[in-house]
């Protein structure tokens, strides 16, 4: 058999075939996203409803600018990898959600976190390998309303650990005992109350780390190496501000409001950055060739001339 008469009659299944594969990164990611449009309805109404901070739109916005700052180098032929999972992930979610047979129904924030991650897993498909797979898991995830239930899980051991760690902070200046979240300074009660956890400060380091991974082009294997710092870094600067307030509380010189807000603001300028510079990489050394000698001009490709001195 020739291959002209091959080329007439192969199976439609090979031209369907071709058809997929050449499918553009939009069209694939376009369907993923509407297949998981009940997912996005329920974060959509629990950020309306005031259940949950809107904060998750900023991380939607990170990955959409990196898909578009990617746009001319996303991949003709997608990761078979990344797109199974994708595909496996969107399957799972939706049956989370709805339940199968004797299989009841998930709450709607595990669904929706399976859901967000298949989503990253079909960018992951497109996007070059250059972008670590890590720090878009991570955004994807910080995009969820998850805010109000992190603070009811995590924000009273948040509450607690920080009141411990200032007791020690102003035991020297002041005499101070904890029971829970709330401090005694020199016989006043200062409680140490929800939006003194930390956790809207945990989600914008977070961020933050993800956002400047991305665009510094850090490794996955880097990311994580710096994690942990970045957990610490937010604690640090947490125990920092409620030290300053409580300070001020026990010595009966309690912060007007917008002094209060103004050394929150500081503070979290101050972990942010310090976030920002951790995840960027370091400048290597300029090697000996590459250093300027003294009493000589120095063009680059240029000519070494002898000046006077």
């Amino acid at each position: 058999m020739s291959l002209a008469m091959l080329a007439h009659r192969h199976p439609r299944i090979v031209d369907w075939g071709i058809h997929i594969d050449r499918t553009p990164a939009a069209g694939w990611i376009g369907l993923q996203f509407v297949a998981l449009m009940p997912t996005w309805v329920w974060m959509a109404q629990r950020m309306r409803d005031g259940s949950d901070d809107p904060l998750g739109l900023l991380a939607l916005v990170a990955l959409a600018a990196l898909a578009w700052s990617c746009r001319r180098e996303l991949r003709a032929s997608p990761r078979l990898g990344w797109l199974a999972l994708a595909g496996a992930g969107t399957v799972f979610a939706t049956l989370m959600r709805t339940g199968l047979g004797f299989v009841p129904a998930l709450p709607p924030l595990a669904a929706g976190l399976v859901a967000v991650l298949a989503l990253a897993c079909g960018l992951l498909a497109f996007l070059p390998r250059k972008v670590a797979a890590l720090p878009v898991a991570g955004l994807a995830v910080l995009a969820l309303p998850l805010l109000s239930s992190l603070q009811f899980y995590a924000g009273y051991p948040l509450r607690v650990v920080t009141a411990e760690v200032s007791r020690w902070l102003l035991s020297p200046g002041f005499e101070v005992a904890r029971e829970g979240a709330t401090l005694a300074v020199d016989g006043r009660l200062v409680i140490v109350d929800a939006p003194c956890s930390g956790v809207q400060m945990v989600w914008l380091g977070y961020f933050t780390a993800c956002a400047v991974a991305l665009w510094a082009s850090r490794s996955g294997r880097d990311f994580m190496a710096r994690l942990p710092m970045v957990g610490l870094l937010v604690l640090a600067g947490n125990i920092v501000r409620n030290s300053v307030l409580i300070a001020f509380e026990g010595a009966g010189h309690p912060l007007v409001p917008w002094a209060h807000n103004a050394l929150g603001l500081v503070l979290l300028a101050a972990v942010c950055g310090a976030i920002a510079r951790l995840m960027v990489p370091a400048r290597p050394a300029p090697e000996a060739a590459e250093l300027p000698i003294p009493g000589l001009i120095t063009t680059q490709g240029g000519r070494h001339v002898d000046t006077v001195l």
